[in-house]
């Protein structure tokens, strides 16, 4: 029985060593270059990192990977387990004067985690690095290799090490869509459990990856995010199947390249925020749609934020030509404290809408509807709780989503005080501990229908408004707001107390018409909520603040809002 995924990479390797684990295209087009990895060379790497690892005496200590997207990151990230060390994927700082934001994540990832050694490629190590300002204290020297320096001759000194189900595999930093991110210390048994969990709601049987050639994800996710991670790339390596990845930035630089991949390699599984999809359309020409076969594509999986029915239906109408099956597109919720997955609607069914109450904001608006997320894999459960009380609630009331089983991780790094509040919590009338996910949401018949974030809640005179029902309003108001790039949040005015607040994209040339845009706005909201709001602001494209995930930050939006530090779009009066 296998102990951890490296067992599992070992077996794959020794059982077919020239299958390709992975394949990368380095400019996301399948026309350009491409370079592959064998699962035999791919265990061959990670245990000459392994080794190289435990002959400094490392075993224990924590790693920060820094890599540009590639397959160099994979042999790191799997030689760190090979060798007991306790991976943490982080972000590199590129360029001359590197991306500030990256920057100060790293340095405060590298003092969280006490990092103690680097590996990343050769630019990040022997470059002029902002690691040369961050050493340990007291006074240590921080160990730095380009493990593409590491010969593979050491593989032969590699030493199994002593691992357990409780032994900490990685620290998987959240994204900090509401708060400081904070380490979550997944164990080797989290990701053995999580991986059986992702592998039986998506379908990926022995039977359906022979069917596909073993060809089982297309991927542009960042592998330094859990989605992209655990999904992709150790769901491959569990499996012993084929995936393609390319890079995050290829991405959003030609939309196109995604769906393309997923055309040319015909892989059984792939997916992305709903942002992602939303992008897909912008650019899918009559052009593009005649030379595209997505008919092989089973599993379109939708999760990190909210999951628009809208975004269902256009896609699923728009790619039909191209063979697209309605019944592929697979809303899933999850979570990094939970490992990764949690719920997702099975393989093969459609996913389940429920069509918006007829006393509420959205009464007959198909495109409101809420969008089931799925139910819980096999052997967690997952509970709708009060968050004072921790009553269980009966389906269809909207409380905290609470997760218990084998999948949810240890807790967060060095921060007990947070993993008492969220790894411990009781349900009454419930044995075990619960994970508190900060997420809202409520069960019907089983399936979890995710509906907010228990911090972004807007009360205003004592009525309670999910910002995502805001902005979805906001955004079928005015064909000029961006879809998935609007923030609905509180602001406190002081004498009137709590007012709501809009921030929404649109395109520049929009400013002829910011005026009528804006009232239309605050009369939708109006209409459907009820609500008054205090400032409606457009931005320009790409202004409004996201996670690594795609996930809206409100918090640091509401901050550049009071700080005026948002990129405005100035109203022009009419006339």
């Amino acid at each position: 029985m296998a102990r951890s995924l490296v067992d599992l990479l070992f077996h794959h390797a020794a059982e077919h060593p020239d299958r390709t684990a992975f394949r990368f295209l380095v400019s996301g087009d399948g026309d350009g270059e491409i370079r592959t990895v064998s699962y035999a060379r791919l265990a061959e790497r990670s245990r000459a990192v392994a080794a190289w690892l435990q002959q400094r005496g490392l075993t224990g200590a924590r790693a920060l990977l820094l890599y540009p997207p590639g397959l160099e990151f994979v042999s790191a990230y799997l030689g760190c387990l090979a060798a007991g060390v306790v991976a943490v994927p982080g972000v590199p700082p590129r360029g001359r004067t590197h991306d500030h934001r990256a920057l100060t994540r790293m340095k405060r990832l590298m003092a969280d985690a006490d990092a103690t050694v680097v590996l990343g490629d050769r630019e990040v190590v022997t470059g002029p690095s902002a690691l040369a300002d961050h050493q340990p204290e007291p006074g240590g020297a921080l160990v730095r290799v380009a493990t593409e320096d590491i010969p593979d001759e050491l593989s032969a000194a590699w030493r199994e090490p002593d691992l357990g189900p409780d032994t900490v595999a990685f620290l998987q930093y959240t994204s900090g869509s509401t708060s400081a991110p904070r380490g979550v210390m997944v164990t080797h048994g989290n990701l053995l459990d999580n991986q059986r969990v992702i592998t039986e709601r998506l379908g990926h049987t022995p039977d359906a990856l022979a069917a596909h050639d073993h060809e089982l994800f297309v991927s542009w996710l960042p592998v330094y995010h859990d989605m992209g991670l655990i999904g992709p790339v150790l769901n491959t390596v569990h499996t012993g199947a084929t995936s393609t990845l390319f890079s995050p930035l290829d991405f959003l630089r030609q939309p196109r390249h995604w769906l393309a991949a997923v055309g040319r390699y015909r892989p059984h599984t792939s997916g992305a925020p709903n942002f992602a999809y939303e992008l897909a359309l912008k650019h899918a020409t009559p052009a593009f749609l005649d030379g595209l076969d997505l008919s092989r594509w089973r599993v379109a999986f939708n999760g990190a934020e909210p999951v628009r029915a809208a975004t269902l239906r256009r896609f699923a109408d728009t790619f039909a030509p191209a063979g697209f099956r309605p019944e592929a597109l697979t809303p899933c919720y999850g979570l990094a404290e939970a490992t990764l997955m949690v719920t997702s609607a099975p393989a093969g069914a459609p996913p389940t809408l429920l069509r918006a109450d007829d006393d509420g904001p959205h009464t007959g608006a198909a495109d409101a509807a809420a969008v089931g997320t799925g139910r819980p894999g096999p052997g967690l459960t997952v509970v709708v709780a009060d968050p004072v009380t921790h009553d269980e609630l009966p389906d269809g009331e909207v409380g905290e989503i609470r997760v218990g089983g084998p999948s949810v991780a240890q807790g967060y790094w060095r921060n007990a005080l947070a993993t008492r509040e969220t790894f411990r919590a009781g349900v009454n009338g419930r044995e075990g501990r619960f994970l508190r996910t900060g997420d809202l949401g409520f069960l019907r018949d089983g399936e979890l229908f995710v509906t907010g974030r228990l911090k972004d809640l807007i009360v205003v005179d004592g009525r309670n408004h999910y910002p995502q029902d805001l902005e979805l309003t906001a955004e079928t108001a005015h064909p000029a707001l961006r879809p998935g790039c609007t923030a609905a949040f509180a602001v406190d005015t002081g004498t009137d107390g709590e007012r709501a607040a809009l921030v929404a994209e649109t395109a520049p040339e929009a400013a002829e018409e910011a005026e009528k845009i804006i009232d239309v706005v605050r009369g939708a909201l109006a209409d459907a909520h009820g609500l008054a709001v205090r400032d409606v602001v457009l931005v320009r494209p790409g202004t409004i603040p996201k996670t690594s995930s795609g996930k809206i930050r409100r918090h640091a939006c509401r901050t550049a809002l009071l700080d005026g530090t948002l990129s405005r779009i100035d109203v022009r009066p009419a006339g």
